[in-house]
């Protein structure tokens, strides 16, 4: 980050790629649906619960609003500007009877709207009318604003850790919390755009090489180490200096990797998360290594479903963070690995160890990323070459004429281990929603909460039409795991012969 004016930030060049890349049918927002248990004598108003938080609570990344460039010469600047809380909280009542199967109906379709740009880029939506009595709200804020650890930071932020009571007269009486900083002129933010790029553009001639050595490490630690045998034949032609080439393993034509519209599903699921550590434990693999299993698993059996399963592992787009230990920073800070689940594999035990072994070659790579991977970068000219790009990527449809790079994006996120509070109403359930791509129609998503698993899974429909299936596919996959993980194997017992009474 760099200061320049007086209340302005500078988006970084990850950062930006997020505004840029986003068109009508990809969105570049992530969200999340919260649901609340209230005491029995409860009688307020939760919508007036939410916003009153937000007045008293409203930390300055909340209040980020774009200045932009003339003609999109470079990324815009964050200023701190006004928040009408009016414009930003909104009510939402779900259709009767109030099921859940209606409550992840309309947070996919509120998941599919773009964020005002005029604005500071989020949005709460106080969903009423749940059948369980339940509270919830679904919250959405552009990625170019955080990325999943910096959502667990603001959540920390914004919520308590034990019940206390909302006092509304203690807030402010207008509901427009206001900032003191001006936009800077469009001379200004020129000027300080170039003097970002002359900064970043040394940085990239000196880390360069070690930029290229490390994303040719991500490359070759997605290739998939089979079980059979193949994995000798692989290190051998990495020893004939085919490396690179032998390494790089793409994923396999399948329904999920199709050009996509704006239509969007969503599924909840939630599963113990002792009982993942305990799989984890007993198979000496990571809780990591453990949902990815589960994520193929479960797309084992959804697209054995809908025909022939693809003989060659499904790829997954999984982030690495670029976090230093305690940076509780709100940008986006992470790259991204390829990884193969194993999906050829039917037994889940052996697909556990075969993801184990892929993702331990991410992980040495992705030590080294930390280091020499930039998440900012030169601007000037991107912005509208981006734009541009992405838009023609979508309308030419040319995600279905090239071999998928990856067919699921999963990312698995450590969220608050202790329960949190919006008023007297406790938090029962934090489920996170994130983005889908042309090619890749399929986003899951998992956080730990109060010592539960929660997965969201975000489809584009044309890809996944119905993503209840596919949730359900999950538990099924995580129950077989669970068998053959920690239940003992059976002991034949020998029986014992009766002597022969002569």
């Amino acid at each position: 980050m760099n200061t320049l004016t007086p209340g302005a930030e500078a988006l970084s060049g990850l950062d930006g790629a997020f505004l840029n890349l986003e068109t009508l049918a990809t969105p570049m927002h992530v969200g999340s649906l919260h649901t609340f248990e209230v005491p029995p004598d409860y009688n307020g108003d939760f919508y007036a619960d939410v916003k009153t938080l937000l007045t008293q609570r409203m930390v300055p990344v909340l209040r980020r609003q774009l200045a932009s460039l003339p003609l999109q010469l470079a990324n815009p600047q964050w200023m701190q500007g006004d928040v009408d809380l009016n414009q930003h909280i909104e009510r939402i009542h779900i259709p009767a009877p109030g099921t859940r199967a209606q409550l992840e109906s309309v947070v996919g379709n509120l998941h599919a709207d773009l964020l005002n740009r005029t604005r500071p880029l989020w949005m709460m939506y106080v969903l009423e009318g749940l059948a369980s009595g339940e509270k919830a709200y679904y919250f959405k804020i552009h990625h170019a604003m955080l990325d999943g650890h910096a959502g667990s930071a603001l959540a920390a932020a914004l919520f308590d850790t034990s019940p206390f009571v909302l006092n509304a007269a203690a807030s402010p009486a207008a509901a427009t919390t206001r900032a003191s900083s001006r936009k800077p002129g469009a001379l200004r933010l020129v000027a300080d755009a170039f003097r970002h790029d002359a900064t970043q553009y040394v940085k990239l001639v000196r880390e360069l090489p070690g930029v290229l050595r490390t994303l040719k490490g991500l490359v070759r630690s997605s290739a998939a180490r089979p079980a059979d045998g193949a994995g000798d034949k692989l290190a051998a032609g990495n020893k004939r200096g085919q490396g690179a080439k032998a390494g790089m393993q793409l994923g396999p034509r399948t329904a999920l990797n199709v050009a996509i519209t704006r239509d969007r599903g969503f599924a909840a699921e939630v599963v113990s998360l002792a009982e993942v550590k305990s799989i984890a434990t007993a198979c000496d693999v990571t809780v990591n290594d453990v949902v990815l299993a589960l994520c193929g698993g479960a797309l084992r059996r959804y697209l054995a479903r809908l025909g022939p399963l693809p003989k060659k592992s499904l790829v997954a787009s999984m982030p690495i963070s670029l976090r230093d230990k305690g940076d509780t920073g709100f940008h986006t800070k992470a790259t991204l690995s390829l990884v193969s689940l194993a999906t050829h594999l039917k037994d889940p035990l052996k697909r556990l160890q075969a993801v184990r072994g892929n993702t331990s070659a991410t992980k040495a790579v992705a030590k080294k990323a930390k280091s020499v991977i930039p998440t900012d970068f030169p601007s000037i000219g991107v912005p509208w070459l981006i734009g541009a790009l992405a838009n023609l990527y979508g309308r030419a449809g040319v995600s279905e004429l090239l071999p998928p790079l990856a067919n699921v994006l999963i990312s698995n996120v450590p969220g608050p281990a202790v329960p949190l509070y919006v008023g007297q109403a406790r938090m029962t359930g934090y489920w996170p929603l994130s983005i889908v791509e042309h090619g890749v129609g399929l986003n899951i998503t998992l956080m730990s909460y109060a010592g539960k698993l929660f997965l969201g899974f975000t489809v584009a429909r044309c890809a996944v039409p119905d993503v209840r299936l596919l949730a359900d596919d999950f538990k099924l996959a995580f129950e077989e795991l669970k068998q053959a993980a920690l239940t003992p194997p059976k002991i034949a017992r020998k029986s014992r012969a009766k002597p022969v009474v002569s």
